[in-house]
């Protein structure tokens, strides 16, 4: 199997995502520049964290017009995973990927810190070989990452158990205490129908390595893994 880490100007966890994939769990990666229309074979794409061309405009909305991500939306409509982490997740929204958009925090600071969140549901390439109710430790570092969607919409997800990741307390809990950004419902990760794109806030590309604070992150790797494995 082989993974691609999409790269914008302004991004700047690419790197950080890349080096989980090659040098943590040992996997065939390569970069993918945002003005190519190739995505080079790969089996799973990772949109990486940052600032896709320095957020101008709005968060993501010049990143989907980039040549990358029309291929990647063809790659996503076939069933290809992919993976929106922070920024990334802010285009895939962008993009017409996930439903939703991502505003500014409700205290308009930007937040970087540890937060726990839970596992709403195993139904999904991302988390199948975790348990639902699992409470995950990971960093947040974002400006805009109040998730908002409609009504219906909220409905829907809620229907389907599409939301991925809530906020929670480190006991599981969902508390307004222990939502960082004023994200409707506590959502920190959402799925698309077809359940192969995510999009989710939290960073496991920095919570992959016990040295960073916390490994949870690599449980989500490490179950995509698994997912392209048995496909």
């Amino acid at each position: 199997m082989k993974f691609g880490v999409l790269v914008f100007p302004g991004s700047n966890c690419d790197h950080d995502t890349y080096n989980v994939l090659a040098e943590v769990i040992h996997q065939p990666v390569t970069f993918l520049w945002h003005e190519s229309s190739d995505l080079e074979n790969c089996d799973a794409i990772l949109v990486p964290g940052g600032f896709a061309y320095g957020d101008y405009l709005r968060t993501g909305a010049i990143a989907r017009f980039a040549p990358i991500m029309q291929s990647v939306k063809t790659f996503a409509a076939a069933g290809g995973p992919v993976l929106g982490i922070c920024n990334g997740f802010q285009i895939l929204c962008e993009s017409g990927l996930l439903p939703g958009a991502l505003m500014r925090n409700a205290g308009l600071k930007y937040i970087c810190k540890q937060v726990h969140l839970r596992v709403e549901t195993t139904d999904s390439p991302f988390t199948h070989t975790l348990r639902a109710g699992k409470v995950l430790k990971m960093p947040i570092g974002h400006m805009e990452g109040n998730y908002f969607c409609d009504a219906a919409t909220l409905a829907q997800l809620e229907r389907e158990r599409r939301i991925a990741f809530r906020y929670a307390t480190p006991a599981g809990d969902v508390t307004p205490e222990a939502n960082p950004n004023g994200s409707l419902g506590n959502i920190a990760g959402v799925l698309n129908e077809g359940r192969n794109v995510l999009g989710m806030m939290p960073h496991p590309d920095r919570s992959s390595e016990t040295l960073l604070g916390s490994a949870d992150g690599l449980r989500i790797f490490d179950s995509l893994v698994t997912s392209l494995a048995i496909r």
